[in-house]
């Protein structure tokens, strides 16, 4: 399987341009990415991952502008975004109603990241749109942590960005559909961190 180094970004957006799937390190775990806009590229992901069907995948995008494209924010969540994007957490916001419903399962809410590195911020910039990022490992199992490990647990991938993780757990992720804030898996931001965040 084709390794290709971090400032390969062009190689690995024609890959993800022609609905493969591709791993990359976050700043949480190694992740397993496709193109958001075709259906092909999310069944490609979901065979890779063995992942099924009625489980949707988090989105990555490059920026705030982005996650603007495909959610809708308010000054909370736009609070949130500000102090702890890019990093390690996930927020959970309404869907634009313009994204297509196979991007999310039809459900009316999107999980959203943010590049968390500069090699994986122009990745999606160059591939032009926002992608599905989700952990490297068969769906169940536990997440790899190392590209032989992805390697042997993700033999259909089209290719690997080379590089680790910085923080090795996964990302907080945070309801902000409701009323209240909710946590709905910890990670490395705390509930405490989001209490102080909001009354910036």
């Amino acid at each position: 399987m084709k390794r290709f180094r971090q400032d390969e970004t062009a190689a690995m957006a024609e890959i993800l341009r022609n609905n493969g799937v591709i791993s990359v390190p976050t700043d949480t775990v190694y992740g397993v990415c496709a193109r958001m806009s075709a259906e092909a590229a999310q069944e490609q992901l979901r065979k890779v991952k063995n992942r099924p069907a009625d489980k949707a995948f988090p989105l990555m995008c490059k920026d705030a502008g982005e996650i603007e494209t495909v959610a809708e924010t308010d000054a909370r969540s736009r609070k949130l975004i500000a102090a702890f994007m890019p990093g390690p957490v996930t927020l959970i916001l309404k869907k634009k109603p313009e994204v297509p419903a196979f991007v999310n399962g039809g459900m009316a809410t999107v999980a959203v990241r943010m590049a968390t590195s500069e090699p994986v911020r122009k990745l999606i910039e160059l591939l032009g749109e926002p992608v599905y990022m989700t952990s490297a490992n068969q769906s169940g199992h536990p997440v790899s942590t190392s590209l032989d490990e992805i390697e042997t647990s993700c033999p259909l991938l089209d290719g690997m960005m080379e590089g680790s993780p910085s923080f090795g757990q996964a990302s907080t992720i945070i309801d902000c559909t409701g009323e209240e804030i909710r946590i709905l898996r910890a990670g490395p931001v705390t509930m405490a961190d989001i209490e102080t965040a909001l009354k910036q």
